[in-house]
């Protein structure tokens, strides 16, 4: 299944708005997007979005007990 136009995007905008402290798992990010009125299917969902762009460089997959995902900053 491609990625929708556009997910990452939503996804990427609304956590450089919120700006967090630590990395967050599927669900925490899915709860965030909920709160600021963005809807997504599932965690699940938001995990497959991250985890694809984990291969451009764009997104740090946290490999532990539950994943959890953190934006590369371009500016390091």
């Amino acid at each position: 299944m491609r990625t929708r136009h556009g997910e990452f995007e939503r996804i990427r905008s609304v956590l450089e708005n919120v700006d967090p402290d630590e990395p967050l798992t599927a669900r925490e990010i899915l709860e965030v997007l909920e709160e600021h009125g963005e809807d997504f299917d599932s965690a699940h969902r938001v995990a497959t979005v991250l985890g694809r762009r984990e291969e451009t460089g764009d997104v740090e997959v946290i490999r532990e007990q539950p994943y959890r995902y953190e934006f590369v900053d371009d500016n390091n």
